[in-house]
């Protein structure tokens, strides 16, 4: 029975759960065998959109999909070695079915000073209440996370070890596993992506979204037993809503951290969703510029070519690896290149997805001058789910 149960928690995310700052659902894989059928009761009517608050809109919303997705880049104190990480949360609701959560875990060790890169990930999913880990926090909260991995037979206890995300009500963060303890620092004003937070995709609905981009990042990761001081930079990104599938397909987003010799840089975030035949039905993105002010990018501004290839030893999926992205009305014309080729996440057995989602090194000009930086990237619908 339990076995059960999990293969349906995996089916509804691989049905109606899309990965982050990304669009409608365009993924549709087989149902899980021996997966009892679980009806989705219709969401009641929204009012959508409404204008995005904090540190209200930090907190959980009552949709059928949510997430709370980090990546970062980070060193050790010295620089003599180079990370890149990712953890995320994601929540669903599904009629009179529990609550489902499913968390993810990802570390690249980048190359650098003779290094090989490298690449670990983890993944856990939970039904039902969360274990209570308020009273171990002193300041104030708008959103605490624990995922334990329990389920209906075997609850949350603060014994199962829990991986936890806090958001303070001045949008900081903290991030707690077995080989991360990670504090973010609130950034400037949140990012609203469309402008004001809402982003429409017609037929298949809306989503809410914003980012905190360029949160400094400090505290430590546990690598092969080794505790390591570690400071750098993340990108939160918050988005929910009520999604629906619209048909097979998948996406490619992409987050740009960016230094052109200003005393801030800028950020770049694009998302391309891919429709069944290859065609991107929806392209849009955010331009951050240098004093965190924002704005739209249209996807008739966006030029975005892929460099090369790689094929999974684990999957046989065949993905995109290295890209030359051109955005001429804003003078970037840059080169996204994998830190480490192998960074595939098979989740099949908490969110029944199969994806890429890994660290990046940009180089190349804006408006004529050199700029330099990071990514990470995510890429979904290129791998067979069979």
């Amino acid at each position: 029975m339990m076995k059960q149960m999990m293969n349906a928690l995996a089916l509804m995310f691989a049905l109606l759960t899309v990965s982050a700052c990304t669009g409608p659902i365009l993924a549709n894989p087989p149902a899980v065998a021996g997966a009892p059928i679980v009806k989705a009761t219709p969401p009641p009517p929204r009012n959508d959109p409404q204008p995005v608050q904090f540190p209200r809109d930090d907190a959980p919303h009552d949709r059928l999909t949510e997430w709370w997705y980090v990546t970062g880049h980070l060193t050790t104190l010295d620089g003599s070695r180079a990370f890149g990480y990712e953890a995320v949360i994601f929540r669903a609701i599904r009629g009179d079915f529990p609550v489902t959560w499913a968390s993810h875990m990802a570390l690249t060790e980048k190359p650098r000073g003779g290094r090989e890169g490298s690449f670990t990930y983890y993944e856990r999913a939970e039904i039902g209440p969360q274990v209570d880990i308020t009273a171990m926090i002193d300041a104030p909260i708008a959103a605490a996370f624990a995922i334990t991995g329990a389920d209906p037979l075997s609850p949350a206890t603060l014994e199962n070890d829990p991986w936890s995300m806090i958001v303070g009500l001045d949008g900081s963060m903290q991030i707690g596993a077995e080989w991360f303890n990670l504090q973010l620092a609130a950034p400037e004003a949140p990012v609203l992506h469309d402008n004001d937070g809402w982003v429409d995709f017609d037929i298949a609905g809306g989503s809410y979204y914003y980012s905190r981009t360029r949160m400094p990042t400090g505290g430590t990761l546990t690598v092969d037993g080794e505790v390591l001081a570690v400071q750098g930079t993340s990108w939160f990104d918050h988005q929910w809503g009520d999604f629906i599938a619209v048909g097979g397909g998948g996406w490619d987003w992409f987050a740009l951290t960016l230094d052109n010799g200003s005393a801030r840089g800028i950020e770049v975030t694009l998302s391309f969703v891919r429709a069944a035949d290859g065609s991107y039905p929806l392209i849009y993105g955010t331009w951050i510029n240098g004093d965190g002010d924002f704005e739209r990018i249209d996807g008739s501004e966006i030029q975005l070519t892929p460099t090369g290839e790689w094929t999974s030893p684990h999957t046989g999926a065949a993905w995109p690896s290295g890209w030359e992205l051109k955005i001429p009305t804003r003078g970037l014309q840059v080169t996204i290149t994998p830190d480490v080729k192998d960074q595939e996440l098979d989740t099949r057995a908490t969110t029944g997805v199969i994806y890429w989602e890994g660290s990046n090194v940009v180089r190349g000009s804006l408006n004529g001058r050199p700029v330099r930086g990071d990514a990470y990237v995510e890429l979904t619908g290129y791998a067979s789910l069979r």
